[in-house]
């Protein structure tokens, strides 16, 4: 690797991880540059006359003044190979194993050294290739075929193709007019990988929660943000998210959490069964664990990471899914670094340039084709904090203006126990119509249908709701009291799932369209036996735990069918009864 050293290149200054450095020539912005005879990681981020700035990645504790400085002459860059899946990195995306990096200052990145892959050619010498041509696949535990490609603006005759067999992480693949092409290859965080064309958003991302699928639903290669004040569940659904979408590749970056949560998120991610392999989950899941007690501004650094990670596998033909937890966090990196760099604050203290990196970060997202002629996609879900759950702080309103999803927490919900405590009232989905068009393409012309009746009832049922709060539900027309009613099945007999329930934490489209049949069918009946003159109390103490319950006991569309034909068996003898009173 390639530095510029020197006598005169030396620390002039340290103030936490920002470093004032002199004499160094020959580097350029965002070079990376080592620091100090623990050759401490950084970043050139301006540069003033003789005086270059750089953040540090690592805990400076112990650099000083006078002590040497290196310029390596690229930018940050990860570390992109098969070894990624199933491994934990920090947010430099460096191995998580053993003592992690930030905890040894200077240790230097890895490739996981020592690993061995099953590769098998797929061209021969003497071959001609372009740019994201395959050279070969690599065998990995997740059943993923991982692809060794010629790297963008490579082309030419293949040369010492590897023969099937055995290969180390560091191993050279091929050579490709007269360039080594290497299993492991690096790419710098904050350039988005080319692609040949982007696609429109058609294909819905299925994530396995009711209350996503049924009302707001994300497209593949979309945009999501999950506002929310503490306690409300964000992380919990974005894990949920993680385990059950229909996704090939998670990159999941823990972007300031706490470290207790990703702990127990590993810990079920390596019990988790792959429903594609029968495999373990964790084996097509990348985790990028930066949590609060590790270096801040490699915090900075990890939203990168993970989209270069995810454009990486969306080049091989993949879809990916980035879970960023939380961006807020990231955020707050970006403006401890703008008050020590001494750029002028804007609202709250952020940058102004706060707007322009979430669009930079939201934009890295879309269902492409890729150089070699593939669809991939990254689609990326965003968790946002607001302090004291103010909607109107800054990072939750900016970001609201780049994602085409907003699932908004509400306390009132999660305090409730109402989980996922998902605002209809509060989210939408900009996606909906080319969703519903999928859904007819794929057997279920009504689901445009049965999602606006649900929203139409929900919306009436909380107006409803307000006024009796005022005058008392008995006050009300006993169609205004079943439209109530029909608001309480919605949320209780669909939107609520239990992330704890072996048939509840999942459930597919099939299971739940029919849900959402059977609570509508129920609703209907009500409304119609309240039209009949059957008293709104009467029908209030109807039983409707059949379809209450089906969420978590039926586990297959014709077992929430024939809970539907009791339930709607019931009212019609509450009907029949009526009539012969």
């Amino acid at each position: 690797m390639d530095t510029v050293t020197g006598d005169a290149a030396r620390v002039a200054r340290v103030n936490g991880p920002l470093v004032e450095v002199t004499g160094l020539a020959g580097v350029a912005m965002d070079d990376i540059v080592e620091l100090g005879p623990d050759r401490l990681p950084g970043e050139a981020v301006a540069i003033r006359g003789d005086v270059v700035t750089v953040q540090a990645y690592e805990y400076t504790g112990g650099l000083a003044p006078g002590h040497p400085a290196r310029a390596r002459r690229e930018p940050l860059s990860a570390r992109l190979g098969p070894h990624l899946l199933g491994g934990v990195f920090d947010g430099l995306l460096r191995p998580l194993a053993g003592a992690p990096a930030w905890l040894e200052p200077g240790r230097q990145e890895a490739a996981a050294r020592g690993q061995e892959f099953d590769f098998a050619p797929s061209v021969a010498d003497g071959a001609s290739v372009t740019a994201g041509t395959c050279l070969g696949t690599v065998a990995t535990a997740s059943g993923i075929g991982y692809r060794v490609l010629v790297p963008p603006a490579l082309s030419g005759v293949v040369a010492q193709i590897r023969p099937a067999g055995r290969v180390s992480a560091d191993a050279t693949i091929a050579t490709v007019a007269g360039t080594p092409v290497g299993l492991t290859s690096a790419w710098p965080v904050r350039r988005p990988r080319p692609f040949r064309e982007r696609k429109d958003a058609s294909l819905p991302l299925i994530t396995g929660q009711r209350a996503i699928d049924v009302l707001f639903p994300v497209t593949r290669g979309g945009t999501t943000a999950v506002p929310g004040g503490f306690g409300t569940g964000k992380t919990v659904l974005l894990q949920q998210i993680t385990k059950w979408c229909d996704a090939d590749v998670i990159v999941y970056v823990g972007c300031g959490e706490r470290g207790n949560e990703l702990a127990d998120m590993l810990g079920e991610l390596a019990e988790l069964s792959d429903p594609r392999t029968g495999g373990r989950l964790a084996e097509r899941t990348v985790v990028i664990a930066n949590t609060s007690n590790m270096p801040m501004m490699a915090r900075e650094a990890s939203i990168y990471s993970a989209a270069t990670v995810a454009e990486h596998f969306r080049d091989m033909g993949l879809d990916a899914v980035v879970i960023a937890d939380s961006t807020s966090r990231w955020a707050e990196a970006l403006r401890e670094f703008a008050s020590r760099s001494g750029e002028l604050p804007a609202e709250e203290g952020y940058p102004a340039s706060l707007a322009s990196a979430l669009a930079a970060f939201y934009e890295r997202a879309g269902r492409v084709l890729t150089i070699e002629g593939r669809e991939g996609s990254v689609t990326i879900v965003g968790a946002v904090s607001p302090a004291g759950g103010d909607m109107t702080e800054p990072v939750t309103t900016y970001t609201q203006r780049f994602v085409r999803c907003l699932w908004s927490l509400d306390r009132d919900l999660a305090y409730a126990r109402h989980y996922p405590a998902l605002s209809w009232s509060g989210s939408f989905s900009r996606d909906d119509d080319v969703i519903a068009a999928w859904h007819a393409r794929h057997g279920d012309p009504g689901w445009a249908e049965r999602r606006h009746r649900l929203a139409t009832l929900l919306a009436e049922a909380d107006r409803l709701s307000s006024l009796a709060e005022l005058m008392g539900v008995s006050a009300l027309p006993p169609a205004e009291r079943v439209t109530i009613l029909a608001g309480r099945l919605i949320r209780e007999a669909l939107l609520q799932q239990s992330a704890l329930s072996a048939t509840d934490a999942f459930c597919d489209t099939a299971r739940a369209a029919a849900l959402a049949r059977a609570v509508l069918a129920t609703a209907d009946r009500c409304l119609d036996l309240a039209r009949k003159g059957v008293p709104a109390a009467t029908i209030e103490d109807q039983d409707f735990s059949p379809v209450l319950r089906a969420r978590e006991e039926a586990a297959t569309p014709d077992a929430v069918a024939s809970r539907e034909r009791v339930m709607l068996a019931s009212l019609d003898e509450l009907d029949r009864e009526g009539t012969a009173a």
